[in-house]
């Protein structure tokens, strides 16, 4: 292995004195690199570009082959702004060349079923919903990894959900569909370049056999705290408190969730039951 790739692995980590693992390869090397990218310059992203991307998408796995996800490729400067607004006006969402929209598409499957002349009332339990984001998330990380390699960069968006209607009236969403997330793609700026976020030690996300215990996890979420907090102040990020406080901040109650409080009953008036 490189210096330069057990550099990587340790940045991932926030911790210098960390071995890296003996298995490796160029596609770890790749993945561990990842950054969002928040600054872009005004390149467009090019139609060869975009197939490719969506190509590796398409490539990701899907539940019982069903492809219940779709994506709209949002290149129009005012569509762009509109999306900004929506998300909480995120600028980089109005500034990137290409924004691409994942939806949770069920509206398909219910069609082929017509054409068949053959019910389709499974798509109103949550299990075909929790599909449909599954496959949008799995189809949208290839594409993240794909982009990366083309030397672009990405970042997603969730504030898509924040009003979810308006961005349906926007796409001229069918029912049965709903944007899951946004992703903001393009040629990152070198000026204002991204850094890789540490990650939490594994000991905190990967148990053997049984769920570690909540309590035993406390040595991992404190090495974390301080690696976030040498990230916050490398990245001069003014973040008050650790990351377990900034955690706790968000699901503090409903208003912290930016209006996500209501997505299910946004998702009943999309169409989706959630039996």
């Amino acid at each position: 292995m490189s210096h330069a790739a057990q550099q990587l692995f340790r940045e991932r980590y926030g911790d210098d004195s960390l071995p890296a693992p003996g298995a490796w390869s160029p596609i770890i090397e790749h993945l561990l690199a990842h950054s969002s990218d928040r600054a872009f310059l005004p390149d467009p992203v090019t139609d060869d570009q975009l197939t490719a991307i969506v190509a590796a998408a398409q490539s990701a796995s899907s539940s019982s082959n069903l492809q219940a996800w779709s994506v709209i490729a949002v290149r129009d400067p005012a569509t762009r702004a509109a999306l900004a607004e929506f998300a909480g006006n995120q600028i980089h969402v109005r500034d990137a060349p290409l924004q691409l929209v994942w939806l949770a598409d069920l509206a398909r499957l219910e069609h082929i079923a017509q054409q068949a002349s053959r019910p389709s009332a499974a798509l109103d339990y949550l299990e075909m919903f929790v599909v449909g984001v599954i496959d949008a998330a799995l189809a949208a990380q290839n594409a993240v990894a794909a982009a990366e390699s083309l030397g672009l960069g990405t970042v997603y968006i969730g504030g898509m959900r924040n009003r979810p209607e308006d961005v349906a009236a926007l796409l001229d969403l069918p029912p049965r569909v709903v944007a899951v997330f946004g992703m903001c793609v393009g040629t990152p700026d070198p000026a204002r370049p991204s850094a890789v976020k540490p990650r939490p030690p594994q000991s905190v996300v990967l148990h053997h056999e049984r769920y570690t215990p909540l309590a035993v996890q406390d040595v991992g979420i404190e090495a974390y705290n301080r690696a976030m907090a040498h990230f916050y102040e490398a990245q001069r990020m003014n973040v008050h408190g650790t990351w377990a406080v900034h955690s706790a901040k968000r699901i503090a109650g409903p208003e912290t969730l930016s209006g996500r409080d209501r997505l299910v009953e946004a998702l009943h008036a999309r169409g989706f039951a959630l039996k």
